[in-house]
C-alpha cells in the first residue's frame, strides 16, 4: 500500500499556492517527496513558499502566475517543462470568493469571480493537458467547495462557480479517460483562511456550521493533504470523474443534537 500511494518524485503543480488551501497542499505534497511547483499572483509570496518548499531551487520552481490570464498559464508550463521534462499533476487552487446580496452583485463582480474559480480551471486543465497526457499517469485535482451541493448564504457566485467546478472535473474525467488523464475533486469542509476567517471565526455563520458539522470543529488546512495524496498517486488509477468530501460530515449531517 506504502507503494501504491508513493508519489515521490511526481512533479505537480499547485496553482493557486501562495496562501490558504493552496499553499497548505503545496507543503504538504512536497513533505511526502513529491516535486511541487507552487505558483500564484504574489511574487512576495511565492518566494518564501518555494523556499519552504525546497532550500536549493533543485525540486521547486519559483514562478508566478495568473490563472485569469491564458499566456501566463502557458508561461508556467513552459517553464516547468523546461526545467523538469513532464508534469504529472495538476492541482487547480486558485479562487476568490464574493459576500453579498445576490439581488445587488453587479455583472463586473459575477463575470470577475467566474473568471477566476470556473474559466481559470478550464485554462489551467487545457494549458497542461497535453503534458499530463505524455506523463502516462496523468491527474488533475480541482478544489470545490460545500457550497457546490448546499446553498451558503449571499454567497451565490461562488457557490455557482464552484457547482460548474465540479461539472466540469466530470466531463473533463470522461473525455481525457482514454488520454490516462484522471480528473476529480476535493471539496473541503469548512476551514479558516485568509479568503474567509474574517466571516466564520467568532462570528453568528462560523458558529452555525460548526454546529452543522458532526465532528464539531473547523478544519485544519493539513488535514486536505491525505485526499490530495491519494488522487496523485497509482492509487487513484482507476478513480476519474469523482468528488471527495474532507469535511467533519457536513453533507453527511442531519440533526446532531
Amino acid at each position: 500500500m506504502a507503494k501504491i500511494l508513493d508519489i515521490r518524485d511526481r512533479v505537480i503543480v499547485v496553482l493557486g499556492s501562495t496562501s490558504g488551501l493552496g499553499r497548505a497542499l503545496a507543503v504538504g505534497l512536497a513533505a511526502e517527496g513529491a516535486i511541487v511547483i507552487p505558483s500564484g499572483r504574489r511574487d512576495s509570496e511565492l518566494t518564501g513558499l518555494c523556499r519552504e518548499i525546497d532550500a536549493s531551487g533543485e525540486r521547486t520552481l519559483c514562478r508566478a502566475s495568473d490563472v485569469t490570464s491564458r499566456a501566463s498559464i502557458d508561461a508556467l508550463r513552459d517553464e516547468v517543462l523546461k526545467k523538469f521534462g513532464r508534469v504529472d499533476v495538476l492541482v487547480n487552487a486558485a479562487g476568490i470568493t464574493l459576500k453579498q446580496p445576490t439581488a445587488t452583485i453587479s455583472e463586473d463582480q459575477w463575470n470577475a469571480l467566474m473568471d477566476t474559480d470556473l474559466t481559470g480551471v478550464l485554462r489551467g486543465c487545457q494549458s497542461f493537458y497535453e503534458p499530463l497526457k505524455q506523463s502516462g499517469r496523468g491527474r488533475i485535482i480541482n478544489i470545490a467547495s460545500l457550497g457546490a451541493f448546499l446553498a451558503f448564504y449571499q454567497v451565490a457566485a461562488y457557490a455557482a462557480a464552484k457547482t460548474a467546478v465540479l461539472s466540469l472535473t466530470r466531463s473533463l474525467a470522461c473525455e481525457w479517460a482514454k488520454d490516462g488523464v484522471c480528473v476529480n475533486a476535493i471539496v473541503p469542509g469548512v476551514f479558516p483562511t485568509e479568503l474567509n476567517k474574517k466571516l466564520i471565526v467568532g462570528t453568528p455563520r462560523g458558529n452555525e456550521i460548526i454546529m452543522r458539522t458532526p465532528m464539531g470543529r473547523f478544519g485544519n488546512a493539513e488535514e486536505l493533504v491525505g485526499a490530495a495524496v491519494l488522487l496523485a498517486s497509482d492509487g487513484a488509477s482507476f478513480i476519474t470523474g469523482q468528488s471527495i468530501a474532507v469535511d467533519g460530515g457536513y453533507l453527511a449531517s442531519g440533526v446532531n443534537v
